[in-house]
């Protein structure tokens, strides 16, 4: 454990491998930016595929696509690496916290491998189906004994973690882990990051949400991933409305992406 703490102090102090951590902000503001763009199409009455297959197809057709891809892949597997560092490093006197955030730092590495490892699938001329892989997993769970239940409370976990984001962007907790400028520039963070929290907490919420349904249906297609739960959104009243709004606010979640990646503290 402590040779492992040291690799990770080691990394963490490697000036080279903190900017190429904080360009894994960089690409994941894109990811974000693309995916509220798809959904804002959606909203308008367009087709497409408001998640992470979605963006990544959209890059795939830039001229550059192939070297891009690939570079979002490094930025995001070395950001998840350095939150792996930071968990291992974290210390202090609250125990219940600091394991706390180190299951959310933990949750959010292995969120940005499958991420980036998706980047590469089509980097190389691939495709991913995200929302397939959902519900082939939720399927295999629901046949085996007491799936269904670890499924809903897989989905519990994950709308968890959306109401996680929610809680953040009310209580503006992003800002303990930012150096923030004075003055207006602060303020206008500060409500990018707000903003940002809320969509993206409601788009993962929902997302846990579906999973639940999928566990307590024994329907494994109800987990249909963020792309089925922004899809599901324009169901309820005022839909397309909510869909718009939601997919603005995941971009500015990008474009917040793009500030954190100056300002974060590493």
């Amino acid at each position: 454990m402590t040779t492992a703490k040291g690799a990770a102090r080691a990394a963490r102090s490697s000036t080279v491998f903190r900017r190429t951590a904080r360009a894994g902000y960089v690409v994941l503001g894109l990811v974000h930016i693309l995916i509220g763009a798809i959904a804002v199409s959606i909203a308008a009455g367009a087709s497409g595929d408001a998640d992470q297959d979605g963006a990544m197809e959209q890059l795939r057709r830039t001229p550059i696509g192939g070297i891009l891809l690939a570079g979002v892949a490094v930025g995001l597997f070395a950001l998840a690496v350095w939150q792996v560092g930071a968990a291992m490093v974290k210390s202090g006197p609250d125990e219940t916290r600091k394991w706390g955030l180190r299951v959310k730092l933990l949750g959010s590495a292995i969120a940005y491998v499958a991420i980036g490892a998706m980047a590469m699938i089509y980097a190389v001329g691939g495709r991913a189906d995200s929302e397939k892989t959902t519900q082939d997993a939720s399927a295999g769970l629901i046949a085996t004994p007491g799936g269904a239940i670890v499924l809903v409370l897989i989905g519990l976990g994950v709308a968890g973690v959306g109401i996680g984001f929610v809680v953040g962007g009310i209580t503006r907790s992003f800002e303990k882990t930012m150096s923030l400028p004075d003055g207006p520039a602060r303020q206008g963070i500060v409500v990018f990051g707000v903003i940002g929290y809320l969509a993206k907490g409601l788009a993962v919420a929902a997302t846990g949400a579906l999973v639940v349904i999928a566990g307590f249906t024994r329907d494994p297609e109800k987990a249909a991933g963020l792309d089925g739960a922004l899809h599901s959104l324009v169901l309820l009243p005022q839909g397309r409305v909510i869909l718009w709004v939601v997919g603005a606010g995941l971009a500015v979640y990008g474009i917040f992406c793009f500030v954190r990646a100056r300002l974060a503290r590493m």
